[in-house]
């Protein structure tokens, strides 16, 4: 387990893109966190680390958007998942083994995670600072 602190976005999206090169393709990121925490900011972050420059936003309404880059992205936000019916409607289960899921409000799901999955912990210290607590990576 590794645990960061940024002071400002730029530093959130900085950690990530340096996260972003850890990564082989096809893993499985599970974000935890409460509104404004900064799950999306990293998640801007670890794109741009795998060449994305397209605009990444909250998938809230949509619930996944997918981008191209070194690996694919799939950007999911569970926060209105209550069900597994409804988890199952995503198109969640299709999208394993075929790029890198980005899994915004992971705690609705936490039962369907794989247990070997990256685990990223972001808490909101204050309007700038955040601890960035990443478990089940390599070291960055």
């Amino acid at each position: 387990m590794q645990t960061f602190l940024t002071h400002s976005y730029t530093e959130t999206e900085e950690l990530a893109q340096r996260f972003a090169k850890t990564l082989k393709g096809t893993e499985i990121i599970a974000m935890f966190g409460g509104l404004g925490a900064g799950k999306t900011a990293f998640t801007r972050g670890l794109a741009k680390g795998l060449g994305i420059e397209d605009g990444v936003s909250s998938p809230t309404f949509a619930l996944v958007h997918e981008y191209d880059g070194k690996f694919p992205v799939y950007h999911f936000d569970m926060y209105r998942i209550n069900s597994f019916d409804d988890l199952y409607s995503t198109g969640f289960f299709d999208y394993m083994d075929t790029g890198i899921m980005v899994i915004e409000w992971s705690e609705n799901i936490e039962n369907a995670l794989p247990e070997n999955c990256i685990r990223i912990h972001i808490r909101h210290l204050s309007e700038n600072e955040r601890e960035i607590t990443i478990e089940g990576a390599e070291s960055l």
